[in-house]
């Protein structure tokens, strides 16, 4: 990975696209609070700030992207409805996000996606099919409904406006707190990356960004080292918001030139964050949005003594199941 000021390349999006993002979310979605810990900054020896997106509309970032996306359809368009595929978040960003412009959605959601998920889903009032994630394309599915039915697709990542959307936590977080050394983000498929990786360059040219994935679905990390995405198997993985098999095609240049790296953490250790978030810190935060604290908490990313570290909280979607195995595991 390159430093910003040395790269040069025309990316998808720009600075200028995540504040125009923020202008149209203005007064809809959550300008999500910062929390801090002190116990969390005497155990990392860094001082931490933590963006709330769990308490995000919806539960989480995604609502950001599928707004910014829906709200420039045209009349058109939205009178014809939108598709969209998703494990849970997007899916619920873009029903939520439809209902508010009056747009009817469709959602294409695995069998195995958080219940928790699939039920806010549908009572934001979206249509939802489902899929076998381990023997179905669900981006084929979602594009064969958009060509028999005329809907626009509504992909969860890789679009200039989805990505804009998304950068606009780092936006908030940035401009709430001041400069930052580190930002830690959890990464599935990139929107939330690249987005807050443009946002936090364009506002702090020496920020570091870190993305954060499961050790088991690394395809982020394969994928820098390969130089270009790589695609890997369906991911099994605590964290559901990573369940994606390769980078995206328009966020995967963002993150591998202007980001600093991407990390990998265990299901144990996203637990054990998830964990010292809700007993120490009262914060219900669901796997893939513990990822980030994970790494923290793990001490193998050299920040340096006293620096300032602003890390993604990206959700809270935790399906009470889940919940119970992670906090009261069996014998």
């Amino acid at each position: 990975m390159t430093s910003p000021q040395t790269t040069a390349p025309a990316f998808a999006i720009t600075l200028d696209d995540v504040r125009a993002a923020a202008e149209r979310l203005q007064g809809v979605a959550n300008r999500t609070p910062v929390a801090r810990s002190r116990t969390l900054d005497r155990l990392t020896g860094r001082r931490v700030v933590l963006k709330c997106e769990n308490l995000q509309r919806g539960g989480a970032f995604k609502f950001r992207g599928a707004y910014n996306r829906l709200v420039a359809l045209s009349t058109q368009e939205r009178e014809r409805g939108v598709v969209a595929f998703s494990s849970g978040n997007h899916a619920q960003g873009v029903a939520l996000a439809a209902r508010e412009l009056g747009i009817q959605a469709t959602v294409v959601m695995p069998t195995d996606a958080p219940s928790l998920k699939v039920a806010a889903t549908r009572e934001y009032g979206a249509e939802i099919v489902e899929y076998d994630r381990l023997t179905e394309d669900r981006e084929a599915i979602a594009r064969r409904l958009a060509d028999e039915r005329g809907l626009t697709l509504v992909p969860p990542y890789d679009h200039p406006l989805i990505m804009a959307g998304q950068g606009t936590a780092a936006l908030e977080l940035i401009e709430d707190v001041g400069p930052l050394d580190w930002l830690l983000v959890p990464v599935g498929g990139g929107g939330l990356l690249s987005g807050c990786t443009v946002a936090a360059t364009g506002l702090v040219p020496d920020i570091k960004v870190v993305g954060v994935e499961t050790d088991t679905s690394n395809d982020w990390e394969l994928s820098l080292q390969a130089g270009h995405p790589v695609r890997i198997p369906p991911p099994d993985t605590i964290a559901d918001g990573m369940r994606t098999q390769q980078p995206g095609a328009l966020t995967f240049p963002i993150v591998q030139q202007l980001g600093h790296s991407v990390m990998t953490v265990s299901d144990e250790e996203v637990k054990a964050a998830m964990r010292f978030l809700l007993l120490r810190m009262k914060l219900l935060v669901e796997p893939t949005g513990a990822v980030p604290v994970a790494l923290l908490l793990s001490g193998r990313l050299d920040f340096g003594e006293g620096q300032r570290v602003g890390v993604i909280l990206s959700g809270g979607n935790a399906d009470p199941a889940l919940i119970a195995e992670v906090f009261y595991p069996g014998p």
